[in-house]
C-alpha cells in the first residue's frame, strides 16, 4: 500500500456507505457523516448500515460521526454523498470546517430543481475554497459494496485531484479511471436517471429485449444531444459515465430510478411509489428540468417528452409509446468524428 489518507465521507446513504467502505477496506483512515446519532452508534458497534446496505459487512476501521467539523478535520479528500436537494444546505454547513485546498468529490447524480444547477456548481458558489472533482460511472451501491468488480470516472480540471482520488479509491474490484469533462460526466449521471425510468416502465410491461435495446440506445442519443447543446463534449457518452452508467440502470432492478419506472408500468400511483422506495429517485425532478430545458433551448426529446406525459399529464404508457414510434425519424448516430 502507498499513502494513507486521512478521508471523509459526507452522507450515510447507501452509495456514501459502500464508496466509504472501499476506503476503509484500502487502509485509509475514514470517517463518514451521519446525521442520526443511532446510524452513527450500528456502523460503530455492529458495522452495519441496514436500512441503506442490509446484510452488508462494512469493514470494522470505518468510523462514523453525527459531527461535522469533527468528520472532516484535516482531511485529505472529502466526498459529497448528499441528495441535490439537500446539497447546498449541507454544504453551507460545511463551509467553515473545510480547509483551503481540501479535495472535494461529488458523487451525487442529479440537479438542484431551483437553479437547475449541477452539484458541481452548487459546490463551487458555497465551497470556493475547495479541489472539485466530480465522480460516476456504473456503481449500483449494493454490488460496490458487495465487492463486485466495476469501475468508475473521476473528472476535474486539476490532474491532481484526479491521481489523488485514483489512489484512495484503486483496489482489485474497483477501477477509477480519470478525465477532465467535469460538465460532461456530471451530466451523464444526473440524465441516465430519467431513461432508466422509461426502461423500468417498458420491463413492466413485457417488452423484449431488442424493444429495451432500442431504448437504451435512443436514450444515449437523447441525453447526449441535450449534454452538447449544453456544453459536454460527446464523446464522455461513450465511456463509462455516458453508456456504461446507462446500462446498468436501464437494466437492473438494483436502479431506484428502474424501480419506480417498473412500478408505474404496474400501474401504481407516483407518490405511491416515491414513498415506498423510502430513498431518492433523482429521476423524477431531473424530468421535469431536462422538459422545460428541452423547450426553452428547441431540443428534439421525444422519450423526455413522452414520460413527462406520462408522469405528469395523466397520459396511458400504451398511448405515449404510439406516439412516440410515430415521431420524426431523425439520424441514428447523432456526432460523427471524420
Amino acid at each position: 500500500m502507498g499513502k494513507r489518507y486521512k478521508v471523509a465521507i459526507i452522507g450515510g446513504g447507501s452509495f456514501g456507505t459502500a464508496i466509504a467502505n472501499i476506503m476503509a477496506d484500502n487502509g485509509h483512515d475514514t470517517c463518514q457523516w451521519m446525521r442520526t446519532a443511532e446510524r452513527v452508534q450500528e456502523v460503530n458497534e455492529l458495522h452495519t448500515n441496514e436500512v441503506y446496505l442490509p446484510g452488508i459487512k462494512l469493514n470494522p476501521s470505518l468510523r462514523a460521526s453525527s459531527n461535522l467539523q469533527e468528520t472532516v478535520a484535516n482531511c485529505d479528500a472529502v466526498f459529497f454523498s448528499i441528495p441535490s436537494k439537500s446539497s447546498r444546505e449541507v454544504a453551507r454547513q460545511l463551509a467553515d470546517h473545510l480547509a483551503s485546498g481540501t479535495i472535494l468529490v461529488s458523487t451525487t447524480k442529479g440537479i438542484e430543481f431551483e437553479s437547475n444547477k449541477l452539484m458541481s456548481e452548487v459546490l463551487r458558489e458555497e465551497l470556493p475554497q475547495v479541489r472539485l472533482g466530480v465522480m460516476s460511472g456504473p456503481n449500483l451501491a449494493k454490488e460496490l459494496a458487495a465487492r463486485m468488480i466495476t469501475g468508475t470516472v473521476i473528472a476535474s480540471e486539476d490532474p491532481e485531484v484526479n491521481a489523488t482520488i485514483q489512489e484512495v479509491l484503486q483496489c482489485s474490484y474497483f477501477r477509477v479511471y480519470a478525465g477532465n469533462d467535469m460538465y460532461g460526466v456530471e451530466l451523464a449521471g444526473a440524465l441516465k436517471n430519467v431513461y432508466a425510468i422509461t426502461a423500468g416502465m417498458a420491463a413492466a410491461m413485457g417488452c423484449g429485449h431488442n424493444t429495451i435495446s432500442m431504448l437504451v440506445t435512443r436514450s444515449l442519443a437523447e441525453m447526449s444531444r441535450y449534454a452538447v447543446i449544453k456544453g459536454a463534449d460527446p464523446l464522455t457518452f461513450m465511456g463509462l459515465a455516458g453508456v456504461g452508467d446507462l446500462f446498468v440502470t436501464c437494466t437492473s432492478p438494483l436502479s431506484r430510478n428502474y424501480r419506480v419506472g417498473y412500478e408505474l408500468g404496474q400501474g401504481r400511483d407516483l407518490n405511491e411509489v416515491v414513498a415506498s422506495l423510502g430513498q431518492v429517485a433523482e429521476g423524477v425532478n431531473t424530468l421535469r428540468l431536462m422538459k422545460e430545458q428541452s423547450e426553452a433551448l428547441d431540443i428534439y426529446m421525444p422519450l423526455v417528452n413522452g414520460l413527462y406525459d406520462i408522469i405528469y399529464n395523466g397520459r396511458q404508457v400504451s398511448e405515449v409509446i404510439g406516439t412516440m414510434m410515430c415521431a420524426e425519424q431523425n439520424r441514428d448516430v447523432e456526432f460523427i468524428i471524420k
